[in-house]
């Protein structure tokens, strides 16, 4: 094992690391809109609301994403209604496809753990909320909306993890993120141990840090499930 070509290795896959943060925070941010969406109106949503919520999971959880992102990069070019709506400028671009790509399937995934969240909130407490005079939406924001993320945090933090990851699929349509650095640099030096080896090793650690910091996030939120010790109690 070559050690100093493993050291120049990481050098040059840090590169990619900002792009592949940005791709994941991005997805993240708008997959998340998409998942509480898609959440509620398949609680709340009209018959027909809930039918389409129903399709789009079944769809996007059901497919590959290396497929939907095939299909949107590729196939959107298509039709000529696409190539001359105002969203062409976006669509034409690597980036904003991986995005919407990414985004659109971690809604789907997400949306269930949103819905499990909600689901979990016990409804006399809701009840409780409305009989003390709280609008509807009121009681969602103070009873339903904290309790709910208390409990859906750990499986979302699986989620980003596999976020993450599934940024390597953008290197595909020629984003040059942690994988995509990791193939040019192959293909240079046919080198495929010692560089996979290297980009595993940097997913390894963006994802160590992120676990970390979920972590920390459910122990904040979940301080008043810990037993309460009294102050100067012994250790």
């Amino acid at each position: 094992m070559d050690f100093a070509f493993l050291r120049e290795t990481l050098v040059t896959l840090s590169h990619g690391i900002p792009l592949t943060l940005l791709l994941a925070t991005l997805a993240t941010s708008i997959g998340l809109l998409i998942a509480t969406a898609i959440a509620t109106a398949r609680l709340w949503g009209p018959a027909p609301l809930q039918a389409l919520a129903r399709f789009y999971v079944f769809v996007f959880r059901g497919t590959p994403l290396l497929v939907q992102i095939f299909l949107i990069y590729y196939g959107l070019s298509q039709f000529d209604a696409v190539r001359q709506s105002f969203l062409w400028p976006f669509l034409r671009e690597p980036f904003w496809c991986a995005i919407l790509s990414l985004s659109l399937n971690t809604g789907a995934y997400g949306s269930e753990i949103v819905r499990g969240g909600l689901q979990s909130v016990p409804s006399g407490q809701i009840e409780a909320a409305r009989a003390c005079g709280m609008s509807p939406l009121l009681a969602f924001r103070r009873i339903v909306l904290p309790q709910a993320i208390r409990q859906a945090l750990p499986a979302y933090g699986n989620e980003l993890v596999l976020l993450v990851k599934a940024t390597s699929l953008t290197s595909i349509i020629t984003l040059m993120e942690i994988t995509g650095i990791a193939a040019k640099l192959i293909s240079e030096t046919y080198r495929v141990v010692e560089v996979f080896a290297a980009a595993g090793a940097v997913y390894l650690a963006i994802n160590f840090v992120l676990t970390r910091l979920v972590a920390l996030l459910d122990h904040r939120l979940t301080a008043h499930l810990r037993p309460y010790r009294a102050e100067g109690a012994a250790a």
